[in-house]
């Protein structure tokens, strides 16, 4: 098992499991989303990758296995992050076959120190039921913010 940065020769299987994942955690996918996001990853992939995306993959024999991806972000700074700049953690996903193995948990520590020499002040994440114990064993604490969180949704 090779765990790595991802290069941009991998976008097309990130696409692919960027799509797996969101199936499986939306319980499936109408096909014109499915269609839209399979154009339109492959250009924010080649955007984004090394800047403002970090992206980590585990290839085993040529194929991506899991993938982490960290989204940077810089806001003006506060006490609560005072560089002004986070990262967010999406698309923690192994397919089913090779989890319970660590993969995820040696990709995210990857990210971690990434994040580390970039003086990221915090990563946060969005964990699922199953996520949750990796999260916590890693370190990862559950907020209770102060703040309602809230959005206003644009387009479905």
């Amino acid at each position: 098992m090779n765990l790595r940065a991802a290069v941009t020769s991998d976008i097309p299987q990130m696409v692919k499991m960027r799509l797996e994942y969101l199936t499986e955690d939306h319980g499936g996918m109408l096909p014109e989303h499915r269609d839209r996001l399979q154009k339109d990853l492959p250009d924010y992939f080649n955007k984004n990758l090394k800047g403002s995306l970090l992206a980590y993959v585990a290839e085993h024999r040529g194929v991506i296995v899991s993938t982490v991806f960290m989204v940077i972000t810089e806001k003006p700074g506060n006490p609560h992050f005072l560089s002004g700049k986070t990262g967010l953690l999406l698309n923690v996903y192994t397919k089913s076959e090779y989890r319970r193995q660590g993969i995820a948990g040696g990709l995210i520590n990857m990210a971690i120190e990434d994040a580390k020499k970039l003086d990221l002040a915090h990563i946060e994440l969005s964990a699922t039921a199953s996520g949750y114990p990796l999260y916590k064993k890693l370190g990862f604490i559950e907020e209770h913010p102060h703040y309602a969180s809230m959005k206003y949704q644009i387009q479905l």
